[in-house]
């Protein structure tokens, strides 16, 4: 059994101000990095391999994190939004109509014009998972919210039509034990990296 941690990246002004990212190479504000330099990880982490998504902002919430610049993969890059990246929530609303009832009617197969599905995000994160547990190594993976959902998703059958079985909060490590063909399984969810009152 290898166990596989996952860490969403800290706040960009993007995220503060509701605009859609996607792969659009944004960094942490000022705000974020003051945040992520409050979160602490738990004591195991330390000997678990870092590997990051090649977006700014992962790379600097796991440099900050770490103390070090991790390694990268790819195929651990948000989420791709296409035509939407940029563009404000209220503004997609304006567009789409109720998003949240677009994307349950479509669930895993959801895309924006021109961008990826979940469905699509969860099969290119199938191979790097298979590598993970092929070599047996514990893994901190920095990513994005949409990779995140989509390896909860596979891991817990949800296919995205209605509310998650449990929601999974930001500022949170989340830890899945990879089966020797890289299928994940919850084993901890929703630890916090705040302490109370920080």
């Amino acid at each position: 059994m290898t166990i596989l941690a996952v860490v969403r990246h800290g706040p960009t002004h993007w995220n503060e101000t509701g605009i859609v990212q996607g792969r659009s190479d944004i960094p942490l504000s000022e705000t974020g990095r003051a945040l992520v330099a409050t979160w602490q990880t738990p004591a195991e982490f330390a000997d678990y391999e870092w590997i990051s998504s090649p977006l700014r902002r992962a790379v600097e919430t796991a440099t900050i994190l770490r103390g070090t610049q991790p390694a990268t993969d790819h195929r651990l890059v948000e989420m791709n939004w296409a035509e939407w990246e940029g563009m404000s929530l209220p503004d997609l609303r304006a567009q789409m109509g109720n998003l949240m009832k677009a994307w349950e009617a479509k669930g895993l197969d959801f895309r924006a014009p021109g961008g990826e599905s979940p469905r699509e995000v969860q099969d290119r994160l199938r191979p790097f998972l298979a590598e993970r547990a092929g070599a047996g190594i514990p893994t901190v993976m920095v990513c994005h919210k949409g990779v995140i959902r989509a390896l909860y998703a596979m891991a817990v059958s949800w296919d995205m039509t209605d509310k998650p079985p449990e929601k999974l909060h930001d500022n949170c490590a989340h830890t899945f034990r990879l089966e020797s063909d890289g299928r994940p399984v919850p084993h901890m969810l929703n630890m916090p990296l705040t302490t109370p009152g920080a």
